[in-house]
C-alpha cells in the first residue's frame, strides 16, 4: 500500500462529496415525494389506477438500476418528443438523469412499503374520524398518513443509506460524485486499492451520519409507552 497516494486522495475523492450529497438528497426527495401518490395508486380499488401503479413497481424493482439509468440518460434523450419538452434542460445534463433514475427507483421501493404501511392502519380509525366530521381528505392526511409514516420511519434511515450507495452509478454517466473522482485518479495512478479505500471510508462516514440523524428523529417522534426507548 502507497500511503503517499492514499494521502492524495483524500482530498481528491472529498471534492466528489458534494455532488454525492445533491444526488442523494434530492433524489432521495424525489423518491419521497412520487411514492405516496404511487402507493396511494396501488391500493386503490380501481383496477384502472392499481394496475399501472403496481406494474411500475414491479418494474423497477425488479431491474438493474443501472439500466434504469442508462434509458433515461441514452434512451430518453434519442426521443424527439422529449427533446422538445419542458423538461429536456434537466435530461440533457448527465446529473439531472442520474437523480431521476435514483429518485424513480427509491420510489418504487417506498411506495411499496408505503402501500404496506397505509393497509396496516386500522379500518376502525378511518371510521371513527368519518364519526367524528372528518372528510376523507382529513382522514387521510390526520390520521392514516401519520400513523403510516410512523411504521415506516424506521425504514426511512436505510432508505436514504441505500440511494446514498444507488448515487455512485451516477459516475457510469461520467458525474464526477465521489466515485467518479475515485475513477478518475486511480486512472492516473493505477492504485485502485487505497483510492476506493479512501472512498468508501468516506461512504461509511455519510451511512453512519444518515443512521445517526434518523435514530435522533425516531427518538424525538417516538410515542411516550410504546416505544422500547422508554422501557
Amino acid at each position: 500500500m502507497s500511503y503517499e497516494i492514499l494521502m492524495a486522495a483524500i482530498p481528491i475523492v472529498w471534492d466528489g462529496l458534494w455532488l454525492t450529497l445533491v444526488i442523494t438528497l434530492s433524489a432521495f426527495v424525489l423518491g419521497q415525494v412520487v411514492a405516496l401518490p404511487l402507493a396511494m395508486a396501488a391500493e386503490s380499488p380501481t383496477r384502472f389506477v392499481s394496475a399501472p401503479a403496481r406494474a411500475y413497481i414491479f418494474f423497477v424493482r425488479g431491474s438493474p438500476m443501472l439500466v434504469q439509468l442508462f434509458i433515461i440518460y441514452y434512451g430518453l434523450g434519442s426521443l424527439e418528443a422529449v427533446r422538445d419538452s419542458i423538461f429536456w434542460p434537466i435530461l440533457k445534463e448527465p446529473l439531472g438523469c442520474a437523480i431521476l433514475a435514483v429518485g424513480l427507483n427509491s420510489a418504487a421501493y417506498m411506495g411499496a412499503l408505503l402501500r404496506g404501511a397505509i393497509s396496516q392502519v386500522p379500518d376502525g380509525q378511518g371510521e371513527a374520524a368519518r364519526t367524528l366530521g372528518l372528510s376523507p381528505l382529513q382522514t387521510l392526511t390526520r390520521v392514516t398518513l401519520p400513523q403510516a409514516y410512523r411504521y415506516v420511519l424506521p425504514v426511512l434511515g436505510n432508505e436514504i443509506t441505500l440511494v446514498m450507495k444507488a448515487s455512485s452509478l451516477a459516475s457510469a454517466v461520467t458525474v464526477v460524485e465521489m466515485t467518479g473522482a475515485a475513477r478518475a485518479l486511480v486512472a492516473r495512478t493505477y492504485a485502485p486499492f487505497e483510492v476506493f479505500t479512501v472512498a468508501g471510508a468516506l461512504y461509511l462516514m455519510l451511512a453512519l451520519g444518515f443512521a445517526a440523524l434518523f435514530r435522533a428523529i425516531e427518538r424525538k417522534t417516538a410515542i411516550p409507552g410504546l416505544s422500547g426507548n422508554d422501557a
